[in-house]
């Protein structure tokens, strides 16, 4: 069992015995983590017979405590949540022993979202923080690992910009399962108590739990939290299928438990901020690579196609989405966060089917990206921004059409921001591996869509620094920001220029 107790930003606007507590449960399935609803009127509310609605764009405080009841049966999807409620006194009984608590390990401040714009109004200006791949470095090295999340929380509670930055988006690689590589058995979990470890030590860290009490947060796995290039078709190995177990249970405990579950059991997910849309694939756990290394006919990255009548695949679901989004909001920007980079891709991918077959990325899934991109094109999906990570190395790419009138309107760019830390640069995101140019006859990245249209991209502005990127909106100019900063909260220099792209979109205000 867990216990909540809320109050405004005020605190003394609300005498404790007033602040309003909750009961909320915490299941063995998921670690003894758990995740409480406001506003919602359901059993893991127990007993509260108000719903309490959270206003927009305030800040609230939490105070978290846990109660463990024992129970002859040692199982506690044998108890209803009525009867444990039957056995405990009413929630606020407890306040008094929250507000006791160690505010360092009970207490979170969060600040709600901004309220959605009515539909024709304009969404108006956004920050957010995005980032990827945090290594967890070993003996000495884990304070370094952590360093960088202290920074990141300076620039949520006070930024130097001026901007104000909403949440972070973590983009993939939280945890490595796999420490120094799968085929080295060092380092390598393989038991649920190893995959917690990881977690724990992760998440537990002085300056990333700081940001994780504070900063709405919002993540995705890419392969490490499974292990390196995780692709579905090895489950049919016996020892694969129980590492895949393990590691998608301690992932839906310590990383999809608390974020949005907008499909079901499904990892991927859709939520707003402030008006503009963001879906979050799932680019792992059902992604298919033909057994031939000659062939990329099947391969799909966001799993096959479904068949007529059955539930929709998570491509077709995110097509829909993207549709839906450009008739409902017009031209707005719409986020697609992916772990792995859209673009730009390795040069090495541009030399044969192999060398893409080897791939991590996009680049390895021509089938996937083609029926994306057929559906930007044909439903003119205006404004597509893919957020990523992987690459260990930060960069922005703009991506145009070529072929027809309509296609060369269409505007999309992608960002990419890795690593958290990552401490062999001279081993990983060289910037000279990757294709700036996709025109350039050296490094040619032309991808057909159809037989009359094309998609180029020119990529820019990579460091391997450890960073992470602060994404600004600005409706006014019709442009994205991109701030890209050093493990220290400072800006990575180019020469004697910050590093900041200025990305020009279509208009949507």
């Amino acid at each position: 069992m867990g216990v909540l107790a809320v109050m405004t930003k005020n605190r003394r606007s609300i005498p404790i015995a007033n602040r309003p507590a909750f009961y909320f449960r915490l299941h063995r399935e998921f670690d003894r983590t758990g995740t409480f609803n406001l506003g919602v009127d359901d059993t893991f509310r127990m007993g509260q017979s108000e719903v309490y609605t959270l206003d927009p764009d305030t800040i609230y405080t939490v105070r978290v405590g846990s109660l463990a009841l024992d129970d002859v049966a040692d199982n506690d999807e044998m108890v209803e949540s009525a009867e444990l409620l039957r056995r405990l006194p009413p929630a606020h009984t407890w306040i008094d022993d929250l507000m006791a608590l160690d505010e360092a390990k009970s207490e979170a401040v969060f600040r709600t979202f901004p309220a959605t714009p009515d539909t024709g109004h304009v969404a108006g200006p956004l920050s957010f923080l995005i980032g990827s791949c945090h290594y967890p470095g070993m003996f000495w090295k884990q304070k370094r690992a952590d360093r960088i999340f202290k920074p990141i929380f300076d620039h949520y509670s006070d930024n130097p910009d001026g901007a104000d930055p909403r949440f972070i988006l973590i983009m993939g690689d939280q945890i490595y399962a796999d420490m120094f590589n799968r085929l080295i058995p060092i380092g390598l979990a393989d038991t649920f108590e190893e995959f917690q470890e990881r977690y724990l030590t992760a998440f537990g860290s002085p300056n990333m739990r700081q940001l994780l009490r504070h900063v709405p947060t919002y993540m995705i796995l890419d392969d490490h939290e499974i292990e390196d290039n995780w692709t579905q078709d090895r489950i049919e190995d016996r020892f694969k299928r129980v590492v895949f177990n393990l590691a998608i249970d301690a992932y839906r405990s310590y990383q999809w438990s608390h974020g949005p579950r907008t499909y079901g059991e499904h990892l991927y997910y859709h939520f707003d901020c402030g008006g503009y849309p963001f879906f979050v694939v799932d680019g792992h756990t059902q992604r298919y690579k033909d057994d031939d290394p000659e062939s990329l006919d099947d391969n799909h990255l966001l799993g096959r196609p479904s068949f007529p009548g059955d539930d929709p695949a998570q491509l077709e679901v995110l097509c829909d989405w993207l549709s839906n989004q450009q008739r409902q909001r017009g031209s707005v920007p719409k986020f697609i966060v992916t772990s792995t980079a859209f673009v730009p891709n390795a040069i090495a991918t541009t030399k044969n089917d192999r060398q893409k077959h080897r791939s991590d990325s996009w680049a390895a899934y021509p089938m996937t990206r083609r029926y994306l991109l057929r559906r930007i094109i044909d439903n003119n999906i205006q404004n597509v921004v893919f957020l990523s990570g992987d690459l260990h190395c930060s960069n922005v790419a703009e991506i145009s059409f070529r072929g027809t009138r309509s296609a060369e309107r269409l505007k999309a760019c992608s960002i990419t921001s890795s690593a958290f830390y990552w401490p062999f640069p001279f081993s990983d995101g060289e910037p000279s591996h990757y294709v700036h140019d996709s025109t350039d006859s050296e490094t040619r990245d032309t991808f057909e869509i159809t037989d009359q249209i094309v998609m180029d991209y020119q990529a820019y502005n990579f460091t391997q620094k450890d960073n992470f990127c602060q994404v600004e909106i600005n409706p006014d100019a019709n442009e994205i920001v991109v701030r890209v900063k050093d493990r220290d909260g400072q800006p990575v220099q180019k020469g004697d220029q910050a590093l900041v792209s200025r990305l020009r979109l279509a208009p949507w205000s």
